[in-house]
């Protein structure tokens, strides 16, 4: 079993981090302290089971329930020169029922309980305008922390069940769902506005199991303009925990990553060219790549404002992907519903080509199609190449409730008896799901 696959967690960490609402308990001009809460529930069902990750997951179609409620406190308190102390308090409680989903990551009886957000944070209001409005932001504790589009970290959102490793990985189900997407512990200095030169230093630190509890160092600069954007980021492993590692993830102790990536739009309205590459050094010399260049247009003087986009992404055999996750909607970075949580590919080993395509019909609605052609680089490891088509929409009923149907039909190349993962054919697998998303 390749722990590196058990990356392909839910794509709607994005969601989860978005969506979490708040109830004012007490406000004045100087301090706040609200209720936060919010919440998510999905109905699942896939024709076909898959073995990528759990090679005891049996044939057959699975259907399965998940769920989670976050809640917690937060509060600020303004101090000189518009500066603020605040700090966050949160639980979160999940679970999944029925069959378990179709990796078999989850068995249906996943239920925790367990704290996911205490952090504290300082903001220096206009204590150093030449550094902009809130210009030093320092925090600490268990929180949330993304570097760019989210291609290499957006947060910690694998949420393992009791399906493989004997219930060792479990982190409380919703795997699909990521209801947890926090670093553990944290340490983050963020230095500049919202324009201009801006930078981040983190200590970013998992007690995720299916990440081997990783520890990373994060230096981060980027321009921000009025048209693009140029960033350059370094990471340095670390720690992991050996006892939860396998083969590729002890590699991440003392890898090095470099990362340049950008997006502009030229100054064309409607316009958006985006692409990263990252380069890897593990500790024992091998070296790694991944890269994506992606280009959008959006026909704003048409109806319904359609979006087209194309992307093409590439990640050599042994890439390690680390934390990607959702950052910009349906298909970042998780690619494909079926094959970025159950089948594969899990951003390495592969060159993906993505076309894209949304619309708004309605000011509270919004669809969108996706379609994804992958194909495995060393195809010794294993052939997951395939394709897939994703058909959603988003119905925003109203300013605290989202529902979020989505069907996709999956066609991988091989079966798991010819070096594929999908178990008993390679038929085309008729994917549904129904998401409910609410806050207060």
């Amino acid at each position: 079993m390749h722990k590196r696959s058990m990356l392909s967690c839910a794509l709607i960490s994005l969601l989860a981090v978005a969506n979490a609402g708040a109830y004012e308990l007490y406000k004045d001009d100087e301090s706040y302290l609200n209720v936060d809460i919010s919440a998510a529930f999905g109905l699942f069902h896939s024709q076909k089971n898959y073995a990528a990750i759990n090679p005891e997951q049996k044939a057959g179609s699975s259907s399965w329930r998940e769920g989670y409620i976050k809640y917690g406190f937060s509060a600020g308190h303004k101090l000189v020169d518009e500066s603020e102390l605040s700090a966050g308090l949160a639980w979160v409680s999940s679970g999944t029922w029925g069959d378990g989903d179709a990796a078999g990551l989850t068995n249906g009886k996943e239920r925790r309980t367990h704290v996911e957000d205490a952090w504290l944070r300082w903001k220096s209001g206009n204590l150093a305008p030449m550094l902009g409005e809130d210009g030093v932001d320092i925090s600490f504790g268990r929180q949330f922390a993304a570097v760019g589009s989210g291609f290499l970290i957006y947060g910690d959102p694998v949420n393992m069940g009791e399906g493989v490793a004997a219930g060792d990985l479990n982190r409380g189900g919703a795997y699909y769902l990521a209801a947890r997407n926090n670093f553990a512990r944290t340490a983050i200095l963020r230095l500049g506005g919202a324009s201009g030169w801006r930078g981040d230093l983190m200590y970013l630190k998992s007690d995720n199991r299916a990440q081997a509890k990783t520890a990373l160092y994060v230096a981060n600069l980027e321009h921000v303009g009025e048209t693009s954007t140029l960033g350059l980021t370094y990471i340095k492993g670390q720690d992991v925990d050996k006892n939860y590692a396998d083969d590729n993830q002890l590699e991440r102790k003392g890898m090095k990553v470099y990362s340049l990536r950008g997006n502009t739009s030229l100054g064309i309205e409607g316009l958006d060219l985006a692409g990263e590459y990252a380069w890897q050094k593990k500790r024992h010399g091998d070296k790694e790549n991944a890269w994506f260049a992606q280009a959008s247009w959006q026909f704003n003087e048409v109806a319904w404002q359609p979006k087209t986009t194309y992307r093409y992404s590439r990640f050599s055999k042994e890439f390690d992907p680390l934390f990607f996750g959702l950052s910009t909607g349906f298909g970042s970075w998780f690619q494909g519903e079926v094959a970025a949580n159950y089948a594969g590919p899990f951003n390495s080993n592969t060159q993906v080509h993505h076309l894209g395509f949304t619309a708004q019909p309605h000011e509270a609605v919004t669809i969108g199609a996706l379609a994804f052609n992958f194909s495995t680089l060393q195809k010794k490891l294993g052939d997951l190449s395939g394709n897939e088509i994703d058909l959603y929409a988003q119905w925003d009923v109203n300013e605290h409730l989202s529902i979020i149907p989505v069907v996709g039909w999956y066609k991988p190349k091989k079966d798991v008896n010819h070096g594929g993962a999908q178990l008993k054919n390679n038929q085309t697998n008729l994917y549904s799901q129904l998401l409910f998303m609410t806050q207060f």
